[in-house]
């Protein structure tokens, strides 16, 4: 059996060929037509992987809704917003929220099924055997690989399985730049500008929440982003 995957999506045709198009690749996938049916299915078994629609039968915003109460269930299970609504506020929105991606509804399903293993690689390689980077230390900064883990003077800061490859790219090497397309590389991710700095805001307001003087990430202007040695 395959990794699970749930979609959450209102349109039974559109749901359907998703799940298919899925279980196809290889995937355990099932299909959620509402945020209040699939709630009640994660209450009982969180799936490994969430595609979620925006609007949801009559909830408008009723993915973003999911979403919130998924990122308050863990912090790193990847979910990935899948949608009709591509404008600059839904994506920062979403991304805003905890999403590890954000994607048309235009993007093909070797796209989609491309970022799903994508997504997948990078837990993988986290979790993988102990190597000499299983722990990294910087100062007050902890970050345990196979745990997913990382801490600042002790208090865990709650970050996605993205923000938390954007971070270790950072660390490994600090002092080091690295611009938008070395982060979106070494991170596996196919995003914009825009999207690369509201992960950034959204790690530097995680890291703020449990240390309200961090400022450990330094922006490079019209460069990129480093870590502070």
């Amino acid at each position: 059996m395959g990794r699970s995957i749930a979609i959450v999506e209102d349109e039974p045709s559109i749901r359907a060929n998703y799940v298919e198009a899925l279980n196809r690749f290889g995937y355990d996938a099932r299909g959620y037509a509402s945020r209040q049916e699939a709630s009640s299915a994660f209450a009982m078994r969180l799936p490994e992987l969430v595609i979620i629609d925006i609007g949801l039968g009559d909830e408008p915003e009723g993915g973003f809704d999911l979403c919130r109460e998924l990122r308050a269930k863990s912090a790193t299970l990847p979910l990935i917003f899948l949608t009709a609504r591509d404008s600059d506020f839904d994506v920062i929105s979403g991304l805003r929220l905890g999403a590890d991606d954000y994607l048309s509804k235009d993007t093909s399903l070797h796209q989609l099924a491309a970022r799903i293993a994508a997504l997948f690689r990078r837990i993988a390689s986290l979790q993988a055997p102990a190597s000499s980077e299983t722990v990294i230390e910087h100062g007050p900064l902890k970050l345990e690989s196979e745990r997913m883990r990382i801490t600042w003077n002790d208090a865990e800061v709650p970050l996605t399985v993205t923000e938390f490859w954007m971070v270790h790219t950072l660390i490994r090497f600090p002092g080091h730049v690295k611009n938008r397309d070395q982060l979106m590389r070494e991170a596996e991710l196919v995003v914009d500008d825009a999207t690369i700095t509201s992960h950034i805001k959204r790690i530097r307001k995680k890291f703020i929440a449990v240390a309200p003087d961090f400022d450990a990430i330094e922006t490079v202007h019209g460069v990129g982003y480093r870590w502070k040695p």
